[in-house]
C-alpha cells in the first residue's frame, strides 16, 4: 500500500477510505468488463465534470476497444457538502451521440438526481446504448431508483475527497479517496 500524502491545506491526513492501489485495480477490472460487453464495437465515454475527470482518464486507458470521450458539466453541490437537489446543465456535449454506444462516467452515484437528469438528457439524442459507470456508489442516499452498470466501490454515507472529488474545488489531487474531515471545512 502506498504511503498517504499529507495535503498542506488539511489539518491532518484525512482517513483513507480507498487507497490508490485498490482504485487502480478496480478501474482496470471495469475496463475489462467494458471490453467484454462491447467487444467489436466502439464507445464514447461521457465524463461528468469535474469530479469524474481523473476516473475517466484512467478508465479510458484501461479500455482496449475503440474509445473516445466528451464531457458534460452540471451543478448540484455548489460549495457545500450536501446536494441542493436542483441539477443545472453548465456544459453540453461537443459532438452528436446519435447511434453511438455511450457510457456516462460519474465519480459518485449518490441520490441519483444528477445521473437521472443526465440520462434523460442523453436519451433525447438517441444513442445506440447508454450505460453508467460510477466509481463510487452510496446506495443509502438514493432518491431516484437508478443503478449503474459498472460500479467501482459501494461506500457508506461519507463525504469524500480525492481522486477528482472535492470540497469547494479543493483536494481533487489527492491520490487516494479520503473521508473529508469536518474540521477542515471553511
Amino acid at each position: 500500500m502506498a504511503t498517504p500524502i499529507r495535503h498542506p491545506y488539511l489539518p491532518a491526513q484525512p482517513p483513507v477510505l480507498i487507497n490508490r492501489d485498490a482504485i487502480a485495480r478496480r478501474v482496470a477490472e471495469i475496463g475489462a468488463e467494458i471490453d467484454r460487453d462491447l467487444a467489436g464495437e466502439s464507445v464514447l465515454l461521457v465524463g461528468v465534470l469535474k469530479g469524474a475527470a481523473i476516473f475517466l482518464s484512467d478508465l479510458a486507458r484501461a479500455i482496449n476497444i475503440q474509445c473516445t470521450f466528451d464531457f458534460v458539466a452540471v451543478s448540484s453541490y455548489g460549495k457545500g457538502t450536501r446536494s441542493s437537489g436542483a441539477v443545472k446543465l453548465i456544459k453540453d456535449l461537443d459532438h452528436p451521440i446519435e447511434g453511438r454506444n455511450i457510457i456516462l462516467v460519474e465519480d459518485i452515484l449518490d441520490t441519483g438526481l444528477t445521473l437521472s437528469f443526465l440520462k434523460r438528457m442523453l436519451m433525447q439524442h438517441r444513442p445506440r446504448s447508454l450505460r453508467v459507470a460510477a466509481l463510487l456508489d452510496k446506495p443509502e442516499r438514493r432518491i431516484e431508483p437508478l443503478q449503474a452498470e459498472y460500479v467501482g466501490f459501494s461506500i457508506p454515507n461519507h463525504f469524500v475527497i480525492g481522486y477528482g472529488m472535492d470540497y469547494a474545488e479543493r483536494f481533487r489531487n489527492l491520490p487516494d479517496i479520503c473521508i473529508f474531515p469536518p474540521d477542515a471545512a471553511d
